[in-house]
């Protein structure tokens, strides 16, 4: 530290700070950034920046129609899916109770020869 004091500005070392958010920020940023320069682009192709702005909103909102449509539809087969389920825990609760009985009754058996 006392090494520093007396450096040029420009020889110093940079202190970073450890702060928790500041890549969730930088990802935000990066990801804002490209949707400008998509919409920019798109703009100087279409000539008219709300055209490009139009064009990058239809592919977001097939984007979300597309999510909404797969939940839609892993929601609606939720129930078939919870039934099979419990029909087959109910199966092998079945088998296990066969299993335990006959393996109480041959223990049984065992006990009454002794």
């Amino acid at each position: 530290m006392a090494e520093d004091s007396h450096s040029p500005v420009w020889a110093r070392s940079k202190r970073r700070s450890s702060g928790g958010g500041s890549g969730l920020v930088g990802v935000l940023v990066t990801l804002l950034a490209l949707f400008g320069a998509l919409t920019a682009v798109l703009g100087i192709k279409e000539r008219s920046l709300a055209e490009g702005g139009a064009i990058v909103d239809g592919w977001i909102a097939a984007g979300v129609a597309q999510v909404k449509t797969a939940t839609g539809q892993a929601v609606e087969k939720a129930p078939e899916t919870a039934q099979a389920a419990a029909d087959k825990a109910g199966a092998a609760a079945e088998k296990t109770g066969d299993a335990l009985q006959a393996g109480a009754a041959e223990t049984a058996d065992q006990l009454k020869k002794q």
